[in-house]
This record gives structure tokens, C-alpha cells and sequence, in this order.
């Protein structure tokens, strides 16, 4: 090369630099597009936005938009590419040529350099930070950009429509469907609630609750229900005596009222209507205080079951089986201490359902919940609990044994060994749980 054309290298490099920042503010909108708030902007259009209404116009279609900035940033690519192999590979060759070592290699290396320097300035200022700008501040770069996003949008629609006829007729072709909008899945909502959490933004029990919430909205009324087995109710046939004595020794409020026996059940007493006849000074009479109740199907989503309570202005519910016999006893209670914990009514507290040992072994009540036992030991899940084969840590021991265990029966599981202490009749009463290391397991 003989000689160098100082202003026109001047020009390319000039026009280099302003397509990779014409790069860099289509990748900056395009981040900001992608980072937006969507309630952030309703709430400043409510107020009267007018940029937020056309920003919230503009992302409800995000395909169009993004392909638009797809379009820009390609464009500008190429542009950069013809410009560097043009101008400013050139300007390099010109130099090293007259190195009398690199003479040899001066084209390679003028391709090397011209590549790896635009490379440089592209990734700096027309990606990174461009980027990180819109991820701090991605409402007030959209606010920014929206005028010009929507002329770019205007002109480049013919261009975009091309574009996305070609993509859809690929996609058919290939027997794609184009996906039509953008779902948010659980565990996408728990992993943002868990980072805000670590970045202070959430307290840990709100997280807690919001975990279960999502687990109580898998879960159904046979889930939650205290079983028929467990059930306090009163008895028609026993004497008045007899009924106000388990009224007297138990805390609950509301119990199941049956004739000789839960197969026929007549309705639900709360006591406070009990109460009520008392302080007017009337006879007791149970018959005239019992309530007529709702009842669900043991399949009955955990949430539906509470908005059916909501709907009829009751706080319990009857659990029947697919022969309509009574199987369980809910509550909104029940319901509501799935999120935010067993709510004791009385003064005393229950007895716990997990005690530990100073020997590292843990005694639990079989009634305990699987989900509090998982909670407790920091477990995802247990064998078959899917399936629904059983709810507390006596079922399990029952399901996973295949049969009624005997005391002193044991069995190991995962890195815990689980032995029978006492049964109650053909329940699991009382379990030892003994946690070893894997190593060590045989």
C-alpha cells in the first residue's frame, strides 16, 4: 500500500463509532424492554403517564418490538463489519507493512487487529454497558427511547412483517407452534422471592409463607382434613353428660354430631351457640344447637375447599370418600395453619410431635404432618407421597413397609433410620428416628 487516505480512514473510523453506540442503544432498549416493570408502569399510567401508557402499548407486543431491535442491532453488525474490512483493516495494513519483521504476516495481522480492536469497542460500548445501564434503570430508559422506538417501529414494519411470515412458515414446517405469550412459572416466582429475599428486599417469613402457599395449593382436602380416626364428635345416643364432659375436656369449638356413629351423621355443634342458650337461661338441648354443614369430596383442592367456606359463610366442612361416607373433619383453621402455622386456641400447648434426644434421635408422633416432618429434616420429598397414599409420618411407615408394623420394626431410608415404638391398635403411634451418615449405612 502506497499511500493513506488520512481523511477518509478518519471518515470510517468516525462512522465505526457511531454505529457501535447506535449498536449499543438498540442492545440498551432492548435490555430495558426485557427489564420493565409492567405494574410499575400501569401505576404511572393510572396517575396520568401518557409515556407509560404508550411504553405499556408498545410491550404488549413483545415479539414485534424485540424483533425490531434484533433488526437494528443486525443491521448495524453488518455495517461494522464492511466498515472494519474497508477502512480500518487498511489503516493497520498500512502501518505494520512498513515493519520490516511483521511484513511477512502483515495482512493476518491487520485482520487480527482491525477484528479484535472493533470486537473490543463493540463488546464495551455497544453491549456491556449499554446493558448495565438499562438494568439499573430500565423504566427511564424505555421513557427515554419510546419516541424513537416507535418511529423505528413505523419504518421497519414492512421489513418485520417479511421477517415474521418467514419465521412462522419455519416454524410450521417444522410442526412448531409460536409461542403466544410468556408464561411465569413456580419455581421462576420462588427463585425471584428467594433473591429478593437474600438482597433484603423480603423478610425470610414472608418467603416461608409464599412457600406455603404453593405447597397448600397442591394439596387437597384429604390432605388437610384431621382424619375420621382422629375425629371428636358428639354422640345423640350418650347422654347429655356424657357429650358436654368431651366438650368440656377438648379446646375445639365446632365438633361433628353423629347418631350412634359417624355413618349417620347428623350436622355440626359450635359451642358458642351452646353458649348462647345457656346465658338465655333455656334447657340444653344439642338437637335444636346442631348446624347443617357443607360437604367436599376428598379430592377438592385445598383452595376451592376455602372458597367454598368463603361463599357460605361456614368455617368447616365434612369430608366424604367416593361413597359418600364421612372420612374427615376441615376447617379454615387447618386450612390457614398450612401458611402461617399450628394457631393453638387454648392456653396450653399441644405436645410436641418432635422431640429430640440428646443421643442425636428424634421421637415423633405418627400424626405428625409429612410436610412439617420434611420441613423439620430439610427433605424435598418422600417415597410415593404423590400418589397420596398417605399424610402423616405413621402412613408413611405403613406405605413404605407394605404392611401394619409391629414395635421395634425397623427400616432405613435415604440417611434415616426410622423404628416403630408404639402402635395404637393398627396406627403408627410413635416413631424413633435416628439419623446416620451415608458411609455408615450398610
Amino acid at each position: 500500500m502506497d499511500s493513506l487516505d488520512t481523511p477518509s480512514v478518519s471518515l470510517g473510523l468516525f462512522i465505526i463509532l457511531s454505529l457501535i453506540i447506535g449498536n449499543g442503544i438498540f442492545a440498551m432498549t432492548e435490555k430495558a424492554v426485557l427489564s420493565v416493570r409492567r405494574t410499575k408502569l400501569e401505576k404511572q399510567a393510572d396517575n396520568g403517564d401518557k409515556k407509560a401508557t404508550r411504553i405499556l402499548d408498545l410491550i404488549d407486543e413483545p415479539n414485534k418490538v424485540l424483533l425490531a431491535l434484533q433488526l437494528g442491532i443486525t443491521l448495524i453488525g453488518i455495517l461494522i463489519g464492511i466498515l472494519t474490512t474497508a477502512e480500518l483493516m487498511p489503516a493497520f495494513l498500512y502501518y505494520i507493512e512498513n515493519i520490516p519483521f511483521l511484513n511477512e504476516y502483515s495482512t493476518f495481522i491487520s485482520w487480527t487487529a482491525a477484528i479484535a480492536s472493533t470486537m473490543f469497542f463493540t463488546l464495551i460500548f455497544g453491549e456491556l454497558f449499554p446493558k448495565k445501564i438499562a438494568e439499573n434503570k430500565p423504566e427511564a430508559v424505555v421513557k427515554f427511547m419510546v419516541k424513537p422506538l416507535e418511529i423505528f417501529l413505523n419504518v421497519s414494519t414492512p421489513f418485520i412483517a417479511i421477517l415474521s411470515f418467514i419465521s412462522n412458515f419455519i416454524l410450521t414446517f417444522l410442526g412448531l407452534k409460536e409461542k403466544k405469550e410468556i408464561t411465569v412459572t413456580e419455581d421462576e416466582v420462588r427463585t425471584l422471592i428467594e433473591q429478593g429475599t437474600e438482597e433484603g428486599t423480603f423478610e425470610k417469613t414472608e418467603q416461608d409463607m409464599v412457600d406455603k402457599v404453593f405447597r397448600l395449593g397442591d394439596q387437597n382436602a384429604y390432605a388437610l382434613m384431621t382424619p375420621r380416626t382422629q375425629m371428636i364428635w358428639l354422640d345423640l345416643e350418650e347422654s347429655l353428660e356424657e357429650n358436654l364432659k368431651i366438650i368440656k375436656e377438648n379446646e375445639d369449638t365446632t365438633f361433628p354430631v353423629g347418631r350412634g356413629s359417624l355413618d349417620d351423621f347428623v350436622g355440626v355443634l359450635h359451642t358458642k351457640d351452646l353458649l348462647l342458650d345457656i346465658l338465655d337461661g333455656k334447657k340444653i338441648n344439642l338437637e335444636q344447637c346442631i348446624r347443617t354443614p357443607i360437604f367436599v369430596p376428598k379430592s377438592m383442592q385445598s383452595f376451592k375447599v376455602l372458597e367454598t367456606l368463603k361463599d357460605a359463610s361456614i368455617h368447616e366442612a365434612i369430608v366424604l370418600d367416593e361413597f359418600g361416607g364421612v372420612i374427615g373433619f376441615i376447617t379454615i383453621q387447618d386450612i390457614v395453619s398450612e401458611i402461617v402455622g399450628d394457631i393453638s386456641l387454648g392456653q396450653d400447648e399441644e405436645e410436641n410431635q418432635i422431640i429430640a434426644h440428646e443421643d442425636g434421635s428424634w421421637l415423633v408422633d405418627g400424626l405428625l404432618s409429612i410436610d412439617d416432618f420434611k420441613e423439620y429434616f430439610d427433605l424435598d420429598e418422600l417415597p410415593d407421597e404423590d400418589e397420596d397414599h398417605y399424610q402423616t409420618m405413621g402412613g408413611f411407615v405403613t406405605s413404605y413397609l407394605d404392611y401394619i408394623p409391629s414395635p421395634a420394626e425397623k427400616f432405613i431410608w435415604n440417611n434415616f433410620i426410622f423404628e416403630v415404638i408404639d402402635m395404637d391398635r393398627a396406627r403408627v403411634d410413635k416413631i424413633l428416628v435416628t439419623k446416620k451418615a451415608k458411609e455408615n449405612i450398610a
